[in-house]
């Protein structure tokens, strides 16, 4: 936005509740601290009516615990009353750092559990609230979003799930397949796009780049993430390539068919900088796999741009990627775990979300329009045209 904060005049929809799970506690904690700022400054009309009751608080977050019994089973708590509240409630599934106890060993958390917890605290509220709002950056079991043979389809039950508990929004970032909200065809889902903070996150870190056809390239990993990479390059007004994954489908290696090649369909990358777009960054081999085919084309320089940053098989893979000169910047959100060990990494550029999930809270929270919020096309215009005039 523009400005700090955004201009909201209409009635609440009720008290506004937080409630960032345990996976999402730091995350949560930013998103607080930008809502009682903005609500403090805040000046309203209708500020003294009833309808504003604890409009302006010192925090939001509603605290709630999550116990767990040594058989490994656990309960939700909310320590207060959330009747007549508007809650959002943030999970971060990827979560791997949280343990614990099951029959004497250390568990770490899966995305099961996680997605178990979130269930018990919708339990936990009863059904007092007035609207309840998940907001979940990595949508749980997005990757299994469609069905081929006789296998489960998990992201379209864990949907359909929720808004059976009382969930009316969800709200997610980057999904594998949008599609998927499909199964939810009488509830709100609103799939968002970090594209200007990637944009941002690249500009404030990085200060000789030429943004033009000439000197850069939007390139799609595959043909699924080809939607991004015709947003970004259609933005940006810089051309765009894909790479087709050829697999062997005769063979399932880690549940999945192993990429035989990665044939490029575009115009040439040739001493231009590309930014390799996607929705995560997994184990990396196939990023790692298509910036070794850029470099081959004699790219310039290769930025890797991912909504979440995963590294399932740890980031020795990317240190020498880097070392050999193939990749040059590594580009994710924190809307997933970070691990220390990335964020030391001097490669590694980190886009906060923290101000914009404020934003879209604080703007549903209104019953206001969030569109202006999924298109920021305006905003990455001016960020692009500000850099330019600085260079």
């Amino acid at each position: 936005m523009p400005n700090d904060e955004r201009t909201l005049e209409t009635i609440p929809a009720g008290t506004l509740g937080l409630i960032p799970l345990e996976s999402c506690n730091a995350l949560g904690e930013k998103v607080d601290k930008y809502l009682v700022r903005w609500r403090e400054n805040r000046e309203n009309r209708h500020k003294d009516s009833t309808a504003f009751k604890d409009y302006k608080r010192d925090s939001y977050v509603v605290k709630t615990l999550v116990p767990r019994f040594g058989s490994g089973e656990a309960k939700a708590i909310i320590k207060e009353s959330v009747r007549g509240y508007d809650l959002y409630l943030m999970v971060d599934v990827t979560n791997y750092s949280l343990t614990y106890s099951l029959c004497g060993h250390t568990n770490h958390m899966s995305p099961d559990d996680h997605f178990s917890d979130l269930k018990r605290i919708i339990a936990a509220v009863g059904g007092k609230a007035r609207r309840i709002t998940v907001i979940i950056p990595f949508l749980y079991e997005s990757r299994q979003h469609k069905r081929t043979t006789r296998e489960s389809l998990d992201c379209a039950l864990a949907l359909q799930e929720l808004t059976n508990m009382g969930v009316d929004n969800i709200i997610t970032f980057d999904a594998h397949d949008p599609r998927v909200q499909n199964a939810i065809p009488l509830k709100g889902f609103e799939t968002v796009q970090p594209a200007y903070q990637f944009i941002k996150g690249i500009c404030n870190n990085v200060d000789d780049l030429e943004i033009d056809n000439d000197h850069m390239m939007i390139i799609s990993p595959d043909e699924g993430a080809t939607g991004r990479a015709i947003y970004l390059s259609s933005v940006l007004g810089v051309d765009m390539g894909m790479f087709y994954k050829r697999r062997d489908y005769s063979r399932i290696v880690d549940g999945r068919n192993p990429i035989v090649a990665h044939e490029f369909l575009g115009s040439s990358v040739e001493g231009k900088d590309v930014l390799i777009i996607d929705d995560m960054i997994s184990s990396g081999d196939s990023m790692i796999d298509v910036a070794t085919e850029l470099k081959k084309r004699k790219a310039r320089r290769v930025f890797v741009v991912a909504t979440f940053g995963l590294f399932t098989n740890g980031l020795e893979k990317f240190d020498k990627a880097v070392e050999d000169g193939l990749i040059y910047k590594v580009v994710t959100t924190n809307l997933c775990y970070q691990t220390p060990e990335l964020l030391s990494r001097p490669y590694y550029i980190n886009c906060d979300m923290s101000k914009y999930i404020a934003y879209i809270i604080d703007t549903l929270n209104h019953d206001t329009s969030i569109s202006d919020l999924l298109d920021p096309n305006e905003r990455i215009q001016k960020i692009i045209t500000a850099y330019k005039a600085k260079r």
